[in-house]
């Protein structure tokens, strides 16, 4: 009965057609009073339609779209499927072939769209990054959109039945809500070369979702800084949506690396804001437009 609930539907797929309040009502009388009605007896998540942003051209990177949703009766977990930030570096491949080329050349063809969207084949996301060295899973089938293809976006052809390997997770964190949110704005800093994007580091409801290209300044930021991990933080920032970065802001933030002492001092040029999202990390969510969201477009 559990396996009903939103995530094996598909994100958005029950708020548009209005049956949200049933789908939540019938997952609360099949057992979803704690976290467990999310698992099965292994004790891991069923398999869910884990639907994520695409960014990068020279290199893709994933980040997949979260909820929170609800928490369990002693409130010390969210139950959603949904309930991780994860950023992952990829490669997409047909018959044992990259296709990335196919990606990137609908890139170039269509410089005004700045979402693409990846829809995968249901599976359990935690096991891209067990806790143990070897995580259970590296790849997964799906296909790519151009647009956010929970609206209207359009299926890019050579890309609908493709494997996408996971080469590195960037970022993967379980929401956690006995967590402290961050009082300044806070961003996870990501990317390769001359690419590096900025992604809000979402901790819990209400929050948002955000994506950002950007340029960075007063240090250069190193391959392997990016691969220990770097957070920013902009002080002089509330962590609201209405005070996050915008297309044109030039500001100083503080990166941090993680697992060390070492901050770095930036200046961040915003570039173009590729995703962002508020109404679905409310408590409770929504699929209607907030303010923001119309003032920005999305």
């Amino acid at each position: 009965m559990t396996k009903i609930c939103i995530g094996e539907a598909g994100r958005g797929t029950l708020f548009r057609n209005g049956l949200f309040a049933t789908a939540l009502a019938v997952c609360l009388i099949a057992g979803m009073r704690d976290a467990v009605a999310q698992t099965g007896t292994s004790g891991e998540d069923f398999p869910a339609t884990h639907n994520m942003l695409v960014v990068g051209h020279d290199s893709i990177f994933l980040s997949h779209l979260p909820m929170f949703e609800g928490v369990n009766e002693t409130k010390s977990a969210f139950t959603s499927p949904h309930r991780y930030q994860v950023i992952l570096q990829a490669e997409f491949s047909r018959s044992g072939k990259s296709v990335d080329e196919l990606y990137a050349k609908d890139r170039r063809r269509n410089p005004g769209v700045k979402m693409y969207t990846l829809q995968p084949e249901e599976f359990v996301l935690a096991r891209l990054f067990t806790p143990d060295a070897q995580p259970k899973l590296n790849s997964f089938k799906g296909m790519v959109f151009r647009g956010h293809l929970e609206r209207r976006g359009r299926p890019i052809e050579g890309l609908t039945d493709i494997s996408i390997r996971v080469k590195k997770v960037v970022h993967a964190r379980m929401f956690d809500p006995t967590e402290d949110k961050p009082d300044k704005l806070t961003y996870i800093l990501f990317g390769a070369g001359q690419e590096l994007f900025l992604a809000h580091r979402i901790a819990a409801p209400p929050d948002f979702d955000q994506v950002l290209s950007i340029k960075a300044e007063g240090h250069e930021v190193t391959a392997e800084e990016l691969n220990r991990g770097v957070e920013v933080v902009f002080s002089d920032r509330q962590n609201v949506a209405s005070q996050r970065l915008r297309e044109g802001d030039t500001v100083s933030g503080r990166g941090l690396v993680t697992g060390t002492h070492q901050f770095l001092d930036l200046r961040i040029k915003a570039d173009v804001e590729l995703y962002f999202e508020e109404g679905e990390l409310l408590a409770p969510p929504t699929m209607d437009q907030t303010p923001e969201e119309k003032k920005s477009g999305f």
